[in-house]
Parts: structure tokens; C-alpha cells; sequence
């Protein structure tokens, strides 16, 4: 699964868009990858949130911690039973909505890898399923939940975000266990909802889409 994903829309839509009662959030980022800044909205005393939040949980192997080495970043919640995951996936209070409008996927061969975008046709901002909470390693974070790609992402990943239409959110801000899993193990979005947007900029350009330089073959699929 992609480790990059963009929100081509201003702060006033994203607030709009979500039902935001309180912003502490001054601008958009460009773009957000593992341990970068990206936007989520998550709900306390009956209020919705819309915070800057880093992307990854700690991850320290036992490995990792007999060579004295940090801990990495986790950023993607592909097995729920996962020791990491499995007590904080049931209870509703980690829960958030990741803002995007666009995630990537790495294309072409290795080393000349560029950045192959996608989103919504008729859904200029879109919720990622998430996980939030502090943690002692990097204060506030996020994961992403992911699901089987459909066939026009399956060719780059077979895994992508589990997207959330906004009639959703409500149920995953604060359904049940039962209603996570539902959630990942669904079909995936129709690939005739996705528009494709490929381009010459490599993978770590630091690009936005809204600066893609297309390539001269790309069309919209």
C-alpha cells in the first residue's frame, strides 16, 4: 500500500466538508508521508476535531531495541489481529477521519520510480478509515486502514485506503468492532469511480498533484 497521500482543497471546504466544530489547523500540507504532518477530524465531548497529526505509530522490535536502535514508524493497519492493533481497534475513542483527495502509488521500474495518482471523480474530499492516540514515542499520531485493491489500483498495490463515503462517518467514528472489520473486508470502490492521474514526477519530487507534470501518454481513465 502507498505511503503518500494529498488534500488538494483549503482549510475552510475540509471544515465545511466534515462538520468541523474546532480547527487548530492553520494550513493544508502539500503532501504527507510516514512521520510528516496530515489533517484528520476525530470526535470528543460530542465535538468534532480537526487536528495536525503525525503519520505512524512507534514500531520497536525486540531486535530493534537489543541493537539500541529508535523506534520506526507503522503507518498502515493492514491486520487487525495484530498485537499492535488489536485492543485499540475496538474502542470508538481511537477512531478519526483522515482528510485526502488524492493517494499515490510508486510506478515504473526501480530507481526511476514516479508518482501515479488517484481519486474520486465526483468526491473532491475524501475520509480514510484511521486510528489515532498520544504515544510517549511522537506524542499525537495516525494509522490507515487498508482493503484489497479493485482492479484499476491492483496493477501498483494490491492493498488501498479503506474510503469512507460521508454518510460513513458516523458509523465508523462509533460502530462497533463488528463494523471495523466490515469495513476492510468489503468490496473495494468500483474502479470507474477513480480517476488516474500518471506523471514524470518521481516518487521523493515532494510534487503535489495539484503541480503533476503529466506524462505525455496520461489520460484519465
Amino acid at each position: 500500500m502507498s505511503r503518500l497521500f494529498a488534500i488538494s482543497r483549503p482549510i475552510e471546504e475540509i471544515v465545511a466538508h466534515f462538520g468541523v466544530n474546532v480547527s487548530s489547523v492553520t494550513s493544508v500540507p502539500p503532501e504527507t508521508v510516514e512521520g510528516a504532518p496530515g489533517l484528520i477530524v476525530l470526535e470528543k465531548d460530542g465535538l468534532r476535531l480537526l487536528k495536525s497529526v503525525t503519520w505512524g505509530f512507534p514500531r520497536q522490535t525486540g531486535e530493534m531495541r537489543h541493537n539500541g536502535e529508535p523506534p520506526g514508524r507503522i503507518g498502515l493497519v493492514a491486520d487487525l489481529t495484530n498485537p499492535l492493533w488489536d485492543q485499540l481497534v475496538i474502542d470508538a475513542r481511537y477512531r478519526c477521519l483522515i482528510a485526502l483527495t488524492h493517494f499515490a502509488n510508486p510506478d515504473g521500474v526501480k530507481g526511476s520510480k514516479t508518482r501515479t495518482w488517484f481519486s474520486f471523480h465526483r468526491q473532491p474530499l475524501v475520509a480514510w478509515a484511521g486510528f489515532c492516540r498520544n504515544t510517549p514515542q511522537f506524542g499525537p499520531v495516525f494509522a490507515a486502514m487498508t482493503m484489497a485493491a479493485n482492479e484499476k489500483i491492483r496493477p501498483l498495490n494490491e492493498r488501498m485506503p479503506v474510503l469512507l463515503k460521508p454518510e460513513e462517518y458516523e458509523r465508523w467514528l462509533h460502530g462497533s468492532i463488528e463494523d471495523v472489520i466490515a469495513f476492510q473486508f468489503r468490496e473495494p470502490p468500483a474502479s470507474d469511480e477513480f480517476t488516474v492521474l500518471q506523471t514524470r514526477d518521481r516518487w521523493q519530487s515532494g510534487t503535489p498533484p495539484s503541480k503533476a507534470s503529466r506524462r505525455r501518454d496520461d489520460v484519465f481513465i
